[in-house]
């Protein structure tokens, strides 16, 4: 494709990763039934080959399904070339969801994540989300036993406030933080992005294409298959803010025609720019969507285009979840002595 993707260091501790990674939770989960499995293996494959090495998925994935998947697309000689990067810490129990990040669990599920993977040692390991009923030292402590273990090489946050983002990078350094980061999710910027560069902590921005929609706009509701979640547990999908939210993918799609290029290279292409420490993993089941995706890393914006850009989440309308999700927004843990007093 002629596409040079380059090489960044994620965080302060050596870990070396491709400047766009790929989001792998649409294979297996929540966009829709799962893909056929030949297919998606095949699009991983194409990244590696494409020089995008940095693969996510997670535990809950399926559950558990997508690790699988990664596990048999990195056969072959194909684990060494790649930095694989899963998460823990949503339990799934009957259908229930439980955040959870007690020692035990957190060993548990890295113990079957590694299983499910077939590999010794995960790259990079995050906490998905929060237990804010364990002291973020504690889920932390496991980690670093982990790390010595040599299970994982580097410890990540998904999804953390800045002071857990702190405390937790006192007790381990902490590699990469993953929050939710585009053209209609800026609020990480006041506090989270800062906190991370200040602790030489690497960004990976989720979601960079706003769960597909500043690809395609509202096209991607018309086609939204059966079991697609995007239209239950996203307000901004819904009905009475479809309206607004389409207008910003207008705007997107006219500055894109206008730089000859499409809507999610530009969207993408602001997100590089933020910086050398951001490696952004959009997601797609699609290799064409792929070939798209890399192409951002050839569209370059001027600051005043980059200004004009980010004026437009200003303008967004719903949350990022429904409310029942757990974000950074309320991912404070207990303090550590309160811990050792109920032990």
């Amino acid at each position: 494709m002629g596409v040079n993707v380059p090489r960044i260091k994620l965080g302060s501790q050596g870990l070396e990763v491709s400047k766009q990674g790929l989001g792998c939770m649409g294979m297996s989960a929540f966009y829709g039934p799962p893909k056929p499995e030949p297919d998606m293996i095949k699009l991983i494959h194409h990244a590696i080959n494409s020089g995008v090495t940095f693969l996510d998925t997670s535990d809950m994935y399926g559950p558990y399904t997508n690790e699988i998947l990664i596990g048999k697309a990195l056969k072959g000689g194909m684990r060494e070339k790649v930095q694989l990067a899963s998460k823990f810490g949503i339990f799934h129990q009957d259908g229930k969801r439980e955040v959870r990040g007690e020692p035990a669990y957190v060993r548990s599920a890295c113990e079957s994540s590694l299983k499910r993977l077939d590999v010794d040692c995960i790259d990079l390991y995050y906490v998905h989300r929060i237990d804010t009923r364990v002291p973020i030292e504690i889920t932390m402590g496991e980690l670093k036993k982990l790390v010595e273990e040599g299970k994982i090489k580097y410890i990540g946050l998904s999804e953390a406030s800045a002071s857990t983002i702190r405390r937790a990078h006192a007790v381990h350094p902490i590699t990469a933080v993953q929050l939710e980061w585009s053209l209609w999710s800026r609020d990480v910027e006041e506090e989270l992005i800062p906190t991370c560069r200040e602790l030489g902590i690497g960004i990976v921005p989720y979601s960079p294409l706003g769960r597909g929609f500043l690809s395609i706009g509202p096209k991607l509701l018309e086609n939204a298959s059966e079991g697609d979640l995007r239209k239950a547990y996203i307000p901004r999908f819904y009905d009475e803010n479809l309206e607004n939210n389409k207008l910003i993918y207008e705007k997107i799609s006219e500055m894109a025609t206008s730089k000859g290029c499409t809507p999610s290279q530009l969207a993408l292409a602001w997100v590089h720019h933020q910086g050398d420490d951001v490696s952004p993993i959009p997601g797609t089941t699609k290799i064409d969507n792929f070939n798209d995706n890399i192409r951002a890393l050839t569209v370059e914006l001027s600051p005043e285009e980059m200004a004009q850009l980010s004026t437009l989440a200003d303008n967004v309308k719903g949350d990022r979840y429904a409310s029942m999700v757990s974000t950074w927004k309320n991912a404070d843990t207990p303090p550590l002595a309160s811990w050792k007093a109920d032990a």
